[in-house]
């Protein structure tokens, strides 16, 4: 593209490059139901794109989303939409042919300040109907082994006895609806879009343990009159760096946060909101009240697989993804592990069976175009393998069924935690907890036992003779042989 760049505003929407769609409602017209806590690229890539197709229906106007965050950095972010008219041009990468859009359905974004009263006031506020959240697997302040609250945490020990001036997005909901229900407003719905089994259960366990801190007739208030429906999100949407701005740019648009994605979007719902919702499946979500069978196929599958292949990915040295799926053992390892090891712990959905789902996600992994970096997947080991993988492990081992290559991908995570890779470079830190991963890791080059003795994350697993055994030869193979070796002994 040559020429000059189109400014991402309201008032270029007109101008905007051939090809390229923008909202045809009218944004002056739209009115918040929504705050949305975790504006990352997930978000504006599907559940905001979901609302976004409403509204061009002409429908769900009085549902636009005001973005917000609690973290000092996601100020940047606010900064840069809000130059922009928070707006997103969202670019569909995909081998049968390309395409992009600009999504208007956010309108506000809320000033990160330390205590969140901007976020509070704007919660307590009766227009906003659902406040939903994308803060990562790991931001639930949940105990990894038992799922249980997470009340030691100094974050929540800090919004127990600082009520009115909280750290976290739960406390500031808590906050807010205490001053509802002071002013007679009611209830609003929370909604987790974060990759977690039963995640609406787990917001509620979130929020109302915290509430029970500091005011449990609160929390008993919260527990009977707000809802926490249950939902699966399913998109692949890399991080946005120096390749995603040139690729924005070459359409011929000056947008600061671009997001890239795949032609793939799945979103099941359960239908609980105490408060009203938009007509999400006019778009193309489900309302569902079997949410779980869904949620297990895909954290199972698709996540856990990301799991599978990131860390052996992160060893050799393969940037992405779709680089990990056309390396000769790896994209095999994902298949083989898929099909043999956690398929016969996942039921069918309707008009999908787990082979074929299998197929699918290989599939889309596989996608060239979708530049989802190999460290971006890894990041969060500590929360992703307990949440992804370690279920279907547990299952295994009281089936019966075969385990041997979920212990062969615990051994390259914790190969990949002594953070070198096989060439001899460094593996930057990539967990919360890098440095008690880090050092377990260099303990169990010559003692394996070391890293399932971290019972945070194993617990009883780590007794389990027959897993501690598979896990140790796998380790043993890949620090003597190397990571390749490893693979072509399962996969042979």
């Amino acid at each position: 593209m040559t020429g000059t760049l189109v400014k991402l505003s309201n008032a270029t929407l007109r101008d905007l490059p051939e090809g390229v769609e923008g909202p045809t409602y009218d944004r002056t017209a739209l009115t918040p139901g929504i705050v949305h806590i975790g504006l990352g690229n997930f978000h504006r890539g599907h559940q905001a794109w979901y609302l976004h197709r409403l509204m061009q229906q002409g429908l769900a106007l009085d549902w636009a989303i005001v973005g917000a965050g609690v973290r000092p950095f996601d100020e940047v972010q606010r900064l840069k939409m809000a130059a922009q008219d928070y707006l997103t041009t969202l670019i569909e990468l995909d081998p049968a042919g390309s395409s992009a859009e600009v999504v208007g359905s956010m309108i506000d974004y809320v000033p990160i300040v330390e205590g969140n009263g901007p976020l509070i006031d704007r919660m307590t506020d009766p227009a906003i109907r659902i406040v939903a959240l994308t803060v990562t697997e790991g931001g639930y302040y949940i105990d990894p082994v038992t799922k249980g609250f997470d009340a030691q945490h100094p974050d929540i020990v800090h919004d127990a006895a600082n009520p009115a001036t909280p750290r976290t997005a739960f406390g500031a909901m808590v906050a807010a609806l205490r001053l509802r229900r002071d002013a007679g407003t009611g209830p609003f719905t929370g909604q987790s879009c974060d990759n977690l089994q039963g995640n609406g259960a787990i917001l509620r366990q979130t929020v109302v343990s915290l509430a029970r801190m500091s005011d449990p007739a609160l929390a008993d208030w919260i527990d009977a009159n707000c809802t926490f429906p249950n939902a699966m999100v399913d998109c692949i949407v890399p991080a946005t760096g120096p390749n995603e701005l040139a690729l924005v740019q070459r359409l011929g648009i000056d947008d600061a946060v671009p997001v890239t994605h795949e032609n793939f979007r799945q979103w099941v719902i359960e239908d609980a909101f105490c408060a009203g919702r938009p007509d999400w499946d006019k778009a193309g979500a489900t309302f569902s009240n079997d949410v779980h069978a869904y949620e297990t196929m895909k954290i199972r599958i698709l996540n856990g697989g990301h799991q599978v292949i990131s860390n052996a990915g992160e060893i050799l040295g393969v940037e992405s993804i779709a680089g990990c799926m056309a390396h000769p053992l790896i994209g095999r390892l994902f298949h083989k592990l898929a099909s043999e090891e956690i398929v016969p712990h996942v039921h069918a959905v309707p008009g999908m069976a787990p082979a074929d789902y299998v197929d699918l996600i290989h599939k889309r992994f596989s996608n060239p175009l979708i530049v989802d970096t190999t460290r971006r997947v890894a990041f969060d080991g500590s929360s992703r393998h307990t949440g992804f993988l370690l279920p279907t492990l547990r299952e295994a081992l009281a089936a019966g069924t075969p385990y041997e290559g979920l212990a062969l991908v615990e051994a390259l995570w914790a190969r990949m935690c002594a953070g070198t890779r096989e060439d001899g470079s460094d593996i930057a830190p990539n967990d919360p907890f890098w440095s008690d991963l880090n050092a377990a890791a260099l303990a169990a080059k010559e003692t394996p036992q070391v890293w399932l003795n971290q019972r945070q994350i194993y617990g009883e697993l780590a007794d389990h003779a027959g897993f501690a055994g598979a896990f140790a030869e796998s380790l043993q193979r890949i620090w003597r042989d190397g990571a390749e070796a490893a693979l072509r002994a399962y996969l042979d």
